[in-house]
C-alpha cells in the first residue's frame, strides 16, 4: 500500500458500527494494520455510534445500516449533524432503492456493499477522509435510474417543490437535504459542465485535475462553486443530482 506513514501525517481515526461482533473484529484488524489508519471504537449499534462518534470525533464512520435500537440511517443523519468534519461510509449488504437514498440524504459519503474488496475498501475510506464521494457502480446506477424516473415528474412541480422518494419518509427523516435544485441565477459554465460530469462518474479531485488540466487545488474550488449553485451539501448528494442538471431539468 503507498499510503503515508504515521511519521508523516496523523492517521485516518476511524469508528467501526456494525451490529455482528465478527464483522467488527474483522474491520478492526484490517484497518488497524494500515500504517495510515487506526480504530477509535466499535459500535454494535446505532445509539453507541452516536455516543461513539461524540466522544471520540473519528475522521469516518463505517456505517452498517440494519441495526438494532437506532438504524445507521438515523444515526447517520444524527453524526453528519452534529459533527460536520466526520464523515460517514455506509458499508451494509443492503441494496434496496429506498435504503440507498435515505442514506445519501441522511449526509453519508460513500455507499458500499458488504461484498466490496478489501482494496476497495481500504482506498474509500481514504478518498472520503479526503473529501470525496464514492459509489459502487451497482448503486450508482440505482441512483441514475431513479433521477431519471423522478425527472418528468418534477417537470409539473414548481421550482421549490421538495423531491419526494418513493416511499414518503416522515418529515423529521428528510430535514433539509431534501432540496431539489433551486432555479440558478448563474448557469454552470463550459468547464464546470465537464468536472460535474468527472465528478459523477466517481472520479477523485485528482483525476478530474488530470482529465481537465487543472491544478488539484483548483478543481476543488470548482467542485465548492458547483455545490453553491446546485445547493447541494456533499459531494454525493451533488454527484446523483447531476443526472438533472445535465438534462436540465
Amino acid at each position: 500500500m503507498n499510503a503515508a506513514s504515521p511519521d508523516e501525517s496523523p492517521r485516518i481515526r476511524v469508528l467501526v458500527a456494525d451490529d455482528q461482533a465478527l464483522v467488527r473484529r474483522g474491520m478492526t484488524l484490517m484497518l488497524s494494520i494500515e500504517p495510515d489508519m487506526e480504530v477509535v471504537g466499535q459500535a454494535s449499534d446505532g445509539v453507541e455510534a452516536v455516543a461513539m462518534a461524540q466522544q471520540f470525533h473519528p475522521d469516518v464512520v463505517l456505517m452498517d445500516l440494519h441495526m438494532p435500537r437506532k438504524g445507521g440511517v438515523a444515526a447517520t443523519r444524527e453524526i453528519t449533524l452534529a459533527l460536520p468534519h466526520t464523515h460517514v461510509l455506509v458499508l451494509t449488504t443492503l441494496d434496496a432503492d429506498e435504503t440507498v437514498f435515505e442514506a445519501i440524504r441522511a449526509g453519508a459519503h460513500a455507499y458500499l456493499l458488504k461484498d466490496a474488496s478489501e482494496e476497495e475498501l481500504l482506498e474509500t475510506v481514504r478518498a472520503v477522509h479526503r473529501g470525496e464521494s464514492r459509489l459502487t457502480p451497482q448503486i450508482a446506477r440505482k441512483v441514475m435510474d431513479q433521477f431519471r424516473r423522478l425527472a418528468p415528474l418534477s417537470e409539473a412541480q414548481p421550482p421549490d417543490a421538495t423531491l419526494r422518494p418513493v416511499a414518503a419518509p416522515r418529515p423529521a427523516q428528510i430535514a433539509p437535504q431534501t432540496k431539489v435544485i433551486k432555479v440558478m441565477t448563474e448557469p454552470l459554465t463550459d468547464k464546470e459542465e465537464k468536472i460535474l460530469q468527472l465528478l459523477a462518474e466517481g472520479k477523485s479531485n485528482k483525476q478530474i485535475a488530470n482529465a481537465v488540466f487543472l491544478a488539484e487545488g483548483t478543481v476543488k474550488n470548482y467542485v465548492s462553486r458547483i455545490m453553491e449553485k446546485l445547493h447541494a451539501n456533499t459531494r454525493t448528494e451533488l454527484a446523483v443530482m447531476s443526472v438533472r442538471q445535465r438534462r436540465g431539468d
